[in-house]
């Protein structure tokens, strides 16, 4: 059994983002766990370029300075959490340009995600989950959403309480999460090695 590694990546580069609230939180809550380890892997730490590479990185290295480094951060992780905002029904675009700057070091892990707004972003994380598969990834059946009355709780907009207000409606699907990224983390991890010692 190994001890997990999972990025909890923030999705959104705005000056007035949310996430930072929810991503706090929760890596308090991961750190109250002794079956994972869990660093936040923030999208402003990497400047990242739109995509404008030859091919993917699947395919031939990345000229993007930017894109290596981010490359390398995925790479070191066994699982994520991406911390999701809902744009027209979809994820970011920064989200979206960090999953396509980098592939291989998505490739065979699991992951999962916090989506928050109005219906807890449940239409992006379903997006995340299909581009999630052409990445070879392996999405996990729990998420987490803070939604509705409980996201206008703790939103600085709003009510601008806490996280702690809304933790025990939270606190299962917390849970869950980290439970399925653990479990499924310690069965790709071996086989992943594995491949990599067959093709070496």
């Amino acid at each position: 059994m190994i001890k997990p590694r999972i990025a909890l990546v923030i999705g959104s580069t705005r000056p007035s983002r949310f996430a930072d609230k929810p991503a706090q939180w929760l890596l308090a809550e991961a750190a109250k766990r002794d079956d994972l380890s869990a660093e936040i892997l923030d999208l402003r730490d990497f400047d990242l370029p739109f995509f404008d590479e030859m091919a993917s990185e699947m395919w031939m290295p990345s000229q993007s300075e930017a894109a290596q480094r981010w490359q390398k951060a995925v790479a070191g992780f066994d699982a994520f959490i991406f911390l999701v905002a809902e744009y027209n029904h979809s994820i970011t675009g920064a989200l979206k340009n960090a999953l396509d700057q980098a592939y291989t070091g998505w490739v065979r892990k699991p992951f999962s995600a916090f989506g928050y707004g109005g219906v807890g972003a449940a239409r992006a994380v379903e997006h995340l989950r299909t581009i999630g598969v052409e990445l070879q990834m392996a999405p996990v059946k729990s998420a987490i959403h803070l939604a509705g009355g409980e996201f206008m709780k703790v939103h600085p907009m709003a009510q601008g309480a806490e996280m702690s207000a809304v933790a025990e409606v939270l606190a299962p699907s917390v849970k869950a999460t980290f439970d399925d990224l653990v479990w499924w983390a310690n069965a790709l991890s071996p086989a992943r090695a594995a491949a990599r010692a067959k093709a070496a």
